[in-house]
């Protein structure tokens, strides 16, 4: 993902009804992501939670927040929206769980391809998004505790960061897509080669202890056929 993709960057996690995630994940793998990336914006990854069966999690980033609400009024006033529509939204409880993000240090290109369309076979990496829910912005003594503290741990793990991320304060630019208000938090991406190397990260929070007005929050992240990031 270049750099000039990514200056916002969408979590979305949508909660579904029962037994409706694959069903979801057949219709966005066929119709949503390179009907998405026609309007400039990029989809950067799809995940299946681990620990929550009814769970899909995705990302997408866009250039900045103007060109978010011109390519999300393309898309969603589009003709695959209009005609898939009814079909995704039946399989949803809730899609309004949604942080929009900005970069600290941004998602690298992955090197390689997404896999083309009708591609069936699921990497077995994982991709973990830790989210810390602040007092206060992030700030650059955070940063440089999770240097000290984090990025250590994890690179040794052999799975470096390779996203760091803090809320995105701008109004929501396309407000028919609710987003997450009122938060501070500041989150990072790293990519386990396998579920064995991820169950064996350490607890290492400790040292960020005194930003954090709630618990960690930890995505175990299986991607999906089609996802970019892997």
């Amino acid at each position: 993902m270049p750099s000039s993709c990514c200056s916002v960057l969408e979590l979305r996690q949508y909660t579904l009804h029962p037994g409706q995630r694959d069903v979801l994940i057949s219709l966005f793998e066929r119709a949503f992501i390179e009907s998405q990336e026609a309007t400039g914006m990029h989809v950067i990854g799809q995940f299946r939670d681990e620990e929550r069966p009814d769970r899909f999690v995705w990302l997408r980033g866009f250039r900045d927040m103007a060109s978010r609400r011109e390519a999300l009024s393309a898309f969603y006033g589009g003709p695959v929206w209009k005609e898939h529509r009814n079909e995704a939204n039946a399989t949803m409880q809730d899609s309004d769980n949604v942080l929009l993000l900005r970069p600290i240090q941004g998602l690298a290109h992955p090197g390689t391809s997404r896999p083309p369309p009708g591609a069936d076979a699921r990497p077995g990496s994982r991709v973990e998004v830790t989210v810390c829910y602040l007092k206060a912005p992030a700030d650059e003594a955070l940063t440089a505790c999770f240097e000290q503290h984090v990025r250590p741990v994890l690179t040794e793990l052999g799975a470096p960061p390779q996203g760091l991320f803090q809320t995105e304060p701008a109004e929501n630019t396309f407000p028919a897509l609710p987003v997450r208000t009122g938060e501070h938090v500041f989150a990072w991406l790293t990519v386990f080669p396998d579920a064995r190397r991820r169950a064996a990260s350490t607890a290492w929070a400790e040292p960020l202890q005194p930003w954090l007005r709630a618990p960690l929050e930890h995505l175990t992240l299986a991607p999906t056929a089609r996802s970019e990031l892997r």
